[in-house]
């Protein structure tokens, strides 16, 4: 059993203060792109998982990896007394780059193990069980653009029309998402005592403007419009992703923004032939390790090819 399953960009991302759990309160719209991990699960006595692809030398094999903690978890849920499985994934999103590629590939373990297993969870289920995974998991099975509160897995579908295209800078290297809002923490604390602005934030807010611009389908009314709290702490924490962000919008980028905790870059673009060109520029410029395009929305994870009725 395969499932693919898409990287995500958040358009906004509204960080409200520190909770007495740890977490923050979230506002943040999720939009898929056609960046795919694939994830294929099948039958074997023991949970084993493998990876191959984009940074799969740094992504644990053990039951730290997500996609074996969803494995269990939904053999848990089911009932099962076992949960064997040989997870197999495929990788395209890099890892640790703001794009959820640890949420996806969970995703895309649940939606295939509960298809494998015949389990028969609802996709309700599924997200429930995704949400005590990671905050983007939910996500990552519905796919598309959605409004997420909460942590993130509190999810409803945005009215959004037409089809976006996108140029994405890979960093050189990581960011834990841990450090980003550990720093975010910092500099808001340090403007709050500067008198910058208020030391306890309110709660988050949606943009209503980006909103509107979303149901109009017009990436020029969207670019401008795309925000990131946490884009300060990934700048302080990675000051070379100045530079790349100054590139993109040199070469006429619509908006851009760095995605999630980062250091991935996303550029808007007007169409297919614009995202091209600016990431040939952004290659050329030598501002990132590596530079892909993709398009959004699309849709979450899918089950792609059925080994065992082929």
């Amino acid at each position: 059993m395969t499932v693919r399953v898409p990287a995500k960009v958040n358009l906004q991302l509204a960080v409200g203060q520190v909770r007495g759990d740890g977490f923050h309160p979230l506002v943040t719209v999720f939009h898929a792109v056609s960046l795919f991990d694939e994830v294929t699960v099948v039958a074997a006595n023991d949970l084993t998982v493998a990876v191959t692809g984009e940074g799969a030398a740094s992504v644990p094999t053990d039951e730290s990896n997500l996609a074996v903690k969803a494995a269990t978890e939904l053999a848990n849920a089911a009932g099962l007394r076992s949960a064997g499985v040989r997870i197999q994934i495929s990788k395209k999103i890099p890892v640790a780059a703001g794009l959820a590629g640890g949420s996806a590939d969970a995703a895309a373990t649940l939606v295939a193990c509960n298809e494998l297993w015949n389990t028969g969870l609802s996709a309700a289920e599924l997200s429930e069980i995704g949400a005590d995974l990671g905050s983007d998991v939910p996500f990552a099975l519905i796919g598309g653009t959605a409004v997420g509160r909460g942590r993130g897995e509190q999810l409803t579908a945005a009215l959004a029309a037409g089809g976006y295209h996108w140029a994405l800078a890979f960093g050189q290297v990581g960011l834990s998402t841990a450090q980003v809002y550990a720093t975010f923490d910092r500099l808001r604390t340090a403007r709050g005592a500067a008198g910058d602005q208020p030391a306890t934030q309110a709660d988050p807010e949606l943009s209503h403007p980006l909103m509107a611009a979303l149901r109009s389908g017009d990436p020029a009314r969207v670019g401008p419009l795309l925000v990131n709290d946490l884009q300060p702490a990934a700048l302080s924490l990675q000051p070379d992703l100045r530079r790349t962000l100054a590139a993109g919008r040199e070469h006429g980028a619509l908006g851009a923004v760095v995605s999630g905790s980062g250091p991935t870059c996303a550029f808007l673009a007007k169409d297919a032939a614009h995202a091209r060109e600016i990431a040939v520029a952004l290659t050329g410029a030598g501002v990132c390790r590596a530079v892909a395009r993709a398009t959004g929305p699309v849709s979450g994870a899918t089950i792609v090819r059925d080994i065992q009725r082929k």
